[in-house]
């Protein structure tokens, strides 16, 4: 259980330029918190592993950006990249030994900095074989309540519903020309994303994120941590997609906000090589669109997918789950050197 306290947000003074942006008061809730964690998944008898920060690929995905490290491999120089998630590595491990596994490590996202955001950042993430989103979700609600030290109720809020209550838009059905009107009438202008090059529905996932980050994120959370579910298609990644009750095809997936701050992100994990293979290669497509550079694809990962058996993995910010259990008001306060000061 981790108490939280005003010792963090108190004004830092003539410090020295070395000293850390964290009070010691913080580091050691910090200790005390990454304890909790791995005694929770102790008594559950899931494994602790350790997969490579580096890997010769990187991630496709258009909007997450991986860090680039020129290495010298065998007397040749090589580019590989530091990861933005282990899930990679994880999911390799998962298909060769099918049982429960953690990791907690750094992960790093190119140009992400701000009060949520840092290039370097801890992420806890885990795999449970055989599990339902439900059950993943029962288990991160029992993580919580081990963290808090008392009883946690989480909300289930589908997307459309959460789209519909703050934006007023069926976001899976709206089109191009209304998602941007009504993005304009909330003052959100400067933004293009009618590439012609683009997909339709890429060309509305942009519109639907920009909404949704704008409209629905800050308001999610505050009263209850609530798991926003069903995402659109788009949006799956990694995970599977279904139908939900209205006809709709939506993502296995759910997302995590408390205090209008996303946490937790999860899937019900795709099994098919050849499905992934696809998704990955339109990322490029779309990379090569918006001028970035074409990533390299994990063979290996594509592999292990065609073995995994059916699991449920999420990934969690440690960073904001520790702001938003100690009260914490920016990552500044919960991590010792931000990246300006690394």
């Amino acid at each position: 259980m981790i108490q939280a306290n005003n010792i963090s947000s108190q004004p830092i003074t003539s410090k020295p330029s070395y000293a850390p942006t964290m009070t010691l008061a913080m580091a050691q809730q910090r200790a005390q918190f990454i304890s909790s964690i791995r005694q929770f998944f102790t008594s559950r008898q899931v494994l602790e592993v350790q997969t490579p920060l580096l890997s010769q690929a990187g991630n496709t995905d258009t909007f997450l950006q991986s860090v680039a490290a020129h290495v010298t491999y065998q007397d040749r120089p090589r580019t590989y990249y530091l990861h933005t998630s282990p899930e990679f590595a994880m999911k390799r491990l998962l298909a060769s030994w099918q049982v429960p596994i953690y990791q907690i490590c750094p992960v790093f996202r190119d140009n992400e900095i701000g009060t949520r955001h840092n290039i370097e950042f801890t992420m806890l993430e885990w795999y449970q074989p055989n599990y339902s989103l439900d059950e993943m979700a029962t288990e991160l609600n029992d993580l919580l309540e081990a963290l808090y030290g008392h009883s946690v109720v989480m909300s289930h809020y589908r997307y459309v519903d959460a789209f519909m209550d703050f934006v007023g838009i069926h976001p899976l059905t709206a089109n191009l020309t209304a998602l941007q009107a009504v993005a304009e009438d909330m003052g959100l202008t400067g933004f293009d994303f009618n590439n012609a090059d683009d997909s339709e529905e890429n060309r509305r996932q942009s519109w639907l994120d920009l909404l949704f980050s704008h409209a629905v994120e800050p308001n999610l959370g505050h009263d209850l941590p609530t798991l926003i579910i069903e995402y659109p298609p788009a949006t799956a990644a990694l995970a599977k997609t279904a139908m939900d009750k209205d006809g709709n095809k939506i993502a296995k997936r759910f997302e995590l906000y408390i205090n209008g701050i996303e946490i937790a992100n999860a899937y019900d994990e795709l099994a098919d090589g050849q499905a992934l293979r696809d998704r990955f290669e339109q990322d490029n497509q779309l990379r090569a669109r918006h001028n970035l550079p074409k990533m390299p694809i994990d063979e290996h990962l594509l592999a292990a997918s065609n073995d995994l058996i059916p699991c449920s993995g999420i990934a969690v910010g440690m960073d904001r789950l520790l702001m938003v259990v100690t009260g914490a008001s920016s990552l500044e306060e919960v991590i010792p050197f931000p990246s300006r000061q690394a």
